[in-house]
């Protein structure tokens, strides 16, 4: 077969991974091919990706976007080939690289995969993503995509192409190809006008007559919904793990703290009565090793240098960077020893950090965050958390660091840092209100650092409490945290009883989460079936 793969990121490109579905799209088509199986990857290049990999210019090609033509070049890049990437390249044959690029998909700097606009929500990236749905149509429709057996279509970056392949006369050959769409993150959809803005559907395709009954958001009448047309517009649905498959069919109670089908329930309940839709687990590199572990000393090195390359080419140091340098220096002078080191990875968004600014009782009649009264409990033991993301919780965790010293935030992000962190702790710390699937904790297990866990999602199916790692639950956001804050004490309890935690250690880095495994199944329930 031969699967055409569209989203917006590709983390086998040089520059072109924000988040998880980067690790997808570098690890899956891989995989593919292991299996006889022959795939093109067609990611926007961001006026970045043709550039800072290797690139062969095949051409252009020219499409209606606004009511106006608009001519985009079409590259092929081959894969980095950094230490990390480099024993994957004998693998590499039946998989093809392309890059779209345009001014448009540089519209908030060269590189800049997703933009933090002013506009309205998603009204950037939207408007560019469009742009590039409409390009790869021309290239399936005029042949520079041949012989194309699945389109596989990625989060609602993607969508627009199964709109435009139900509803465009001008793509009406693409119906003839089957389409499977993946959920990496419900919450997040795509919503913009029908008309009435430069970032609308009526803008885009003017001439456009589509059916609202599949794409009309729910909760807005006059709204497009690009990930609910992603879900209803293609003959296959698959969720990136089957916890998370289960959840989406219920309808999300904030309330009570659980994130589901945001809004698109009653459609992913019809798919699941048809047998339409199908959760399987993200798989796991581990061909190549995790990081060693260094000692207190070089990993401060490492922090160190980090935080240099964040700010050399800022006028100002943000307080996030000062308070973190301080922080280092601080730790360096430090003489007793560190009891216990919890770690995180990840985006800085309300999914992954809600928890931890709860209120929760300080046991003196008042109420602190979860996270500051995690660091009282946690004594002579620290803190390490590196991620970017929502400027109100990065403040929120800088100013924790300002006031607790066993806190370190780093705001940025270094892949050498994460995997030195995946390796450098004694608990990977990963409270998620909600996670599709999550790969940090399976690459934390994979380097022996058993995780603390919020048991949704595909967390709940790679983190067993008590086996290979501590997870909690809860039936509201405040009860969730007081649960975490609990189970991190029950852990760190562990940490102490060598027996048990060599134990738990050792399950956690035996655990396996085989790629190989989940394309088989991707070859015999999404595109065979």
């Amino acid at each position: 077969m031969h699967i055409v793969m569209i989203a917006a990121e590709n983390g086998a490109l040089m520059g072109g991974k924000v988040g998880g579905i980067g690790d997808v799209i570098r690890d899956v088509p891989l995989a593919l091919a292991a299996q006889g199986q022959a795939v093109s990857v067609v990611t926007p290049g961001y006026q970045a990706l043709s550039v800072q990999n290797p690139s062969t210019l095949l051409g252009s090609v020219t499409v209606r976007f606004c009511g106006q033509s608009e001519t985009l070049e079409l590259f092929r890049v081959e894969p980095r080939s950094d230490a990390k990437f480099s024993g994957k390249k004998k693998k590499a044959a039946g998989v093809t690289h392309y890059v779209l690029e345009h001014p448009l998909f540089a519209a908030c700097g060269a590189g800049s995969i997703y933009c933090n606009d002013h506009f309205g929500p998603f009204a950037t990236d939207a408007h560019k993503f469009t742009l590039f749905c409409a390009a790869v149509c021309e290239l399936l429709c005029d042949g520079r995509l041949a012989d194309v057996d699945v389109l596989h279509l990625h989060d609602w970056h993607a969508a627009m192409i199964a709109v435009l392949r139900r509803h465009a006369h001008a793509y009406r050959a693409l119906r003839n190809i089957p389409v499977v769409y993946s959920i990496h993150n419900l919450s997040l959809q795509g919503v913009r006008p029908l008309s009435g803005d430069g970032s609308s559907l009526h803008s885009w395709f003017p001439e456009l007559i589509p059916d609202l009954g599949n794409i009309q958001d729910p909760r807005h009448w006059d709204c497009i919904n690009l990930m609910r047309a992603g879900i209803t517009l293609s003959d296959r649905v698959h969720a990136v793990s089957p916890s998370y498959a289960r959840e989406i069919l219920v309808p999300t109670d904030l309330a009570h703290g659980f994130i589901g089908g945001e809004g698109l329930e009653r459609d992913l309940q019809a798919l699941q009565a048809k047998g339409q839709l199908i959760g399987i687990l993200n798989g796991c590199d581990y061909e190549h090793p995790p990081a060693p572990h260094r000692s207190r000393a070089q990993l401060l090195d490492l922090i160190e240098s980090c935080l240099l390359n964040w700010v050399g080419d800022k006028q100002y140091v943000p307080a996030a960077h000062f308070y973190a340098q301080s922080r280092v220096a601080q730790w360096r002078r430090r003489r007793k020893p560190v009891t216990t080191t919890l770690t995180s990875v990840g985006r800085i968004t309300a999914q992954k950090s809600r928890l931890f600014r709860e209120p929760v009782s300080d046991g003196m009649g008042g109420t602190v965050s979860a996270l500051e009264r995690l660091l009282q409990e946690l004594g002579d033991g620290v803190f390490i958390m590196v991620g970017s993301g929502d400027e109100d919780y990065e403040h929120f965790f800088t100013s924790v660091m300002a006031r607790c010293e066993n806190f370190l935030f780093l705001r940025g992000f270094s892949e050498a840092l994460a995997e030195a962190l995946y390796s450098a702790g004694d608990l990977f710390m990963m409270p998620s209100s909600y996670e599709p699937c999550g790969i940090s904790q399976m690459l934390a297990m994979r380097a022996g650092t058993p995780c603390v866990v919020h048991h949704v999602g595909g967390l709940r199916d790679t983190v067993q409490h008590g086996v290979n790692g501590f997870a909690f639950t809860g039936s509201t956001p405040q009860e969730q945290a007081q649960h975490m804050l609990d189970v991190t004490r029950q852990a760190c309890a562990t940490v102490t009883r060598p027996a048990q935690w060599q134990s738990i250690r050792r399950a956690a880095q035996a655990s396996r989460f085989s790629w190989d495994v989940a394309v088989r199944r991707y070859i015999d329930e999404l595109y065979v079936k």
